[in-house]
């Protein structure tokens, strides 16, 4: 394998990690597309259908499901990377609790070439884009399989993702909250703000604006981040204005921080929350 890369370990993630172009071709890490369903198109996410038109597809209301990648689909990328050099690949994917797609991966990774190590981080977004940068960067020092595979385990044990939504409709209809939480959001008119707990959506705190709904998602983040050396991810979703207000009060406010990355998420966790999430990730280095 050309590139960074150790050439005996190989990285693989699903699109659903969000991160940069740049940052995958820098690292050589491969992606393996989800599938979001508009009306009857099936569209690959990243390459198919943006965020901006699937945040476009809900405003008007129309129908929108999403699917894992199938086996077929992991185990071509895991042949790719076999025959490009590798010996060992880890595969590393959001919560199982969420998504189908750890699953597939196990199911693809019993028939491939070399062995493949498939990890449920318990994460997604960059929460889990933090954890594949971690496995590559064991694996560029020369790391073993294991090597990597821990390297990905510990960061995801110190990656705390807290994210706000303007409805909790779409979490409802995607069957990732319960409708009872969702109606009593409603009820009540309240404002969710909302945590990865054990690989699943929960709602962490009830507040009764959009506008403090947001800056508690702020004090969360500063109180997770304290004096430690952290990385942080702030996600949106149609909402480019609010992100990059909340990413400048981090950046003065966080003493510890590292890496700072901004970006709308793709289509697949976008069909879940709805135009005007805003979302944090907290990574501890």
């Amino acid at each position: 394998m050309a590139g960074g890369a150790a050439p005996d370990v190989a990285i693989v993630t699903d699109s659903t990690a969000y991160l940069p172009q740049a940052t995958l071709a820098r690292h050589r890490i491969d992606v393996v597309p989800l599938i979001v369903v508009v009306g009857d198109q099936a569209l690959e996410e990243g390459s198919e259908i943006s965020a901006r038109s699937l945040a476009e597809a809900l405003c008007e209301r129309r129908a929108v499901t999403t699917s894992r990648p199938s086996p077929a689909v992991f185990a071509e990328t895991y042949r790719a990377a076999a025959a490009a050099g590798a010996e060992g690949i880890v595969s590393l994917h959001l919560s199982g609790e969420i998504s189908g797609t750890y699953d597939a991966a196990v199911l693809a990774a019993r028939d491939a070439p070399v062995p493949v190590r498939v990890v449920d981080t318990g994460v997604v977004a960059m929460a889990l884009g933090f954890c594949a940068l971690a496995a590559a960067e064991a694996a560029e020092a020369g790391g073993t399989l294991d090597d990597a595979v821990a390297a990905a385990e510990k960061r995801a044990e110190g990656t705390f993702a807290y994210f706000y939504v303007d409805t909790l409709d779409y979490l409802r209809r995607g069957g990732r909250i319960g409708a009872a939480q969702a109606l009593f959001g409603s009820a009540l008119a309240v404002k969710p703000l909302l945590e990865l707990a054990d690989g699943r959506i929960a709602m962490l705190e009830k507040v009764r604006t959009a506008s403090k709904a947001i800056a508690r998602l702020e004090e969360i983040v500063v109180e997770k981040s304290g004096k430690a050396s952290v990385d942080i991810a702030v996600h949106h979703l149609a909402a480019q204005e609010r992100a990059d207000q909340l990413a400048q009060r981090l950046r003065e406010r966080v003493p510890g921080l590292g890496e700072l990355h901004v970006s709308e998420v793709g289509a697949v966790i976008g069909a879940h929350t709805g135009p005007g999430l805003l979302g944090a990730v907290v990574s501890l280095r």
